[in-house]
């Protein structure tokens, strides 16, 4: 995807609902509100997914983002969440042993839920903003740097780009990841959601979120990793006895890599902690579980290669924001 070189772009970490902690952060970047739009007179926001669910004011983010776009004022690639929504909202082809595409267990409403009650009085903005999702590439690449919501597999990339050259995907390929087995299936979860491996030993973790998972995500970068701890990517560390434990050579063998002369990479989706930091020098993730009272972060790209610690800019979400 071609963007103007001339401009600078503020590229901005998981929003989840916390729209007033994003015009707080767009005010700090420097941003203005003119009529219904945040804008910079030189530089552009990028915003890597995840703009639904969880929050209290998720409509509202969502008109914030969607006019921003509209307006030439920012890009926005699709993250998890929204490629969740639409497969809530979709029905199953025929023959796939599913009514929509995204079963309605109760763990998929459980995460939708925000999304759905705030939006109940609102059906026709609701229905917009998932006809809006089908616009949101899968991911960005400038060759300056990329952006995809949870991980870089440069194989799906190209395989998916031969498709659907500017990464956005339509309905049909929507339905067709109905087939966890499809093309689609697999490059909505390589991209959108990462690699994960499963606990040794058949064990399981409840997390922090309250879900219990038999699968940890891993991360897609590191470098000739011994053990699970040299891999684990997620909020809650694996217990010692586990981390400790040396790769099988069937685990090793799944893992990817993204070379540290690969073009700078943003991502989001993890959940991250602490004081905002470049992972690499060529790799950033800007979540930082603003919705759990984190952080909500921005990292201020010009014309650089290598990521800058200072460049990373934020606003605490110290409390929670009140629902509209």
């Amino acid at each position: 995807m071609n963007l103007d070189p001339s401009r600078g772009y503020d590229l901005i970490g998981d929003v989840h609902g916390c729209a007033l902690s994003l015009e707080r952060l767009l005010d700090l970047l420097g941003y203005c509100k003119r009529g219904d739009v945040w804008q910079h007179p030189q530089r552009m926001a990028l915003f890597l997914g995840d703009i639904i669910d969880r929050g209290p004011r998720i409509r509202e983010a969502l008109h914030l983002v969607h006019a921003m776009v509209e307006a030439g004022q920012a890009l926005c690639i699709m993250g998890n969440h929204e490629y969740n929504a639409l497969g809530w909202s979709t029905l199953a082809p025929p023959g796939s042993g599913r009514q929509f595409v995204r079963e309605h267990t109760p763990r998929h409403a459980r995460l939708i839920k925000e999304t759905l009650d705030q939006f109940e009085g609102h059906p026709a903005d609701w229905h917009d903003f998932l006809r809006w999702f089908y616009e949101l590439p899968l991911f960005i690449d400038t060759g300056h740097f990329r952006m995809v919501h949870a991980c870089w597999d440069a194989d799906t990339v190209e395989a998916l780009r031969t498709r659907y050259g500017d990464g956005r995907i339509d309905e049909a390929f929507l339905q067709a990841a109905a087939d966890p087995r499809s093309f689609s299936s697999q490059v909505f979860d390589r991209l959108l959601r990462g690699t994960d491996l499963p606990l040794p030993g058949g064990m399981t973790l409840t997390g922090s979120d309250g879900f219990t998972r038999s699968v940890f995500r891993t991360k897609f970068w590191a470098d000739d990793p011994q053990t699970y701890g040299d891999v684990v990517f997620q909020p809650d560390a694996l217990p010692e006895q586990v981390a400790s434990q040396p790769l099988s050579r069937a685990h090793k063998s799944r893992l990817l890599s993204y070379g540290a002369e690969e073009p700078l990479l943003f991502i989001g989706h993890y959940w991250r902690r602490g004081r905002p930091a470049p992972i690499r020098p060529n790799l950033a993730c800007l979540d930082y579980s603003a919705v759990m009272y984190g952080k909500l972060v921005a990292y201020r790209l010009d014309q650089e290669h290598r990521l800058d610690p200072d460049k990373f800019v934020w606003v605490e979400v110290e409390r929670p924001e009140d629902p509209q």
